[in-house]
């Protein structure tokens, strides 16, 4: 489309005008969601990195995905729901309910979180396994949320998420920054400092909560975004939360968004999800993490 069909779009729009139906009714809210989802992800990768000072952290190390995938099965088979739109609350819920349980076990300590995290994640799989198998329909519906999309959503869920988007951006960057600044330099000498450091994790846990649950919610469990985002932050301004926290708002939509179009450019007359196309550029990350080259220390 043109730029000034686009810019007309905006500024002139007619109603029967196919390029700018597109532009209003498909590119914008695919593009506001991208950026809402984009950004949550970023800043919870970093979140969730400094709280467990783990470099391969991400959403789905704390069983966020798993406890969302498993809701919205169960809403899908039991209650019936079948449009994107109905999914978003049991999402919601289940992230938030999946991440508290394993702060709760996992004492705030990061070894903990994550074996507490990888046991939820082999406990959940199966269970929403067995039902899938067990009714095709719902098969056939969590299949299309599950694969992580920007396409389907609807500009009134953005609205209703915003105030859990901007909540824990704000405890993010505003709250959290200087006490994992002090945290990466172990649990004892942020306790000489004068930090509270299980109430750090939990203020971090809620953070974690409200992020993921409204990315996962929006976009469905996209991986690795929250991985490869607070590494390149990291790579371009250092390792201080405050400033990676910042450029993670805005290099999270970068790649959820720049996947979005790389999707729809590289499958002819048709579409290649975001999620796909994330995981294809966060699996080489996520070896060279593992591999321990030329990634920047914690």
């Amino acid at each position: 489309i043109d730029p000034a069909a686009v810019w007309q779009a905006f500024t002139h729009p007619v109603a029967d005008d196919v390029d700018h139906m597109v532009v209003l009714q498909q590119r914008l809210p695919r593009t506001l969601i991208g950026l809402a989802a984009g950004a949550a992800l970023g800043v919870a990768g970093v979140v969730i990195q400094g709280v467990t000072r783990n470099p391969i952290a991400d959403p789905g190390l704390l069983g966020v995905n798993s406890g969302a995938s498993l809701a919205v099965v169960l809403a899908i088979s039991f209650l019936g729901v079948t449009s994107a739109v109905g999914f978003v609350w049991f999402a919601f819920a289940g992230a938030a309910l999946a991440a508290a349980v394993v702060f709760s076990f996992g004492h705030a300590q990061p070894v903990q979180l994550a074996l507490v995290g990888a046991a939820l994640v082999a406990f959940v799989t199966p269970l929403t396994t067995l039902v899938l198998l067990r009714d095709q329909e719902t098969f056939n519906s969590y299949r299309f949320w599950v694969i992580g999309a920007l396409t389907g959503r609807d500009l009134g869920v953005l609205a209703w998420l915003l105030p859990f988007l901007g909540a824990g951006l704000v405890l993010a960057a505003v709250f959290l920054a200087h006490r994992l600044n002090g945290l990466a330099l172990g649990d004892d000498i942020a306790r000489g400092l004068g930090q509270n450091v299980r109430a750090t994790r939990l203020l971090a846990g809620l953070a974690i909560v409200l992020l993921c649950g409204v990315a996962v919610s929006l976009a469905g469990p996209i991986a690795l975004v929250g991985l490869v985002v607070p590494h390149a932050a990291r790579r371009l301004v250092g390792s201080n939360h405050h400033t990676t926290t910042a450029l993670a708002v805005l290099l999270g939509p970068v790649m959820l968004l720049g996947a979005d179009v790389i999707g729809r450019l590289v499958v002819p007359n048709a579409e290649l999800e975001a999620g796909v196309v994330c995981a294809f550029i966060g699996a080489p990350v996520l070896i060279a993490v593992a591999r321990g080259r030329k990634v920047a220390a914690l």
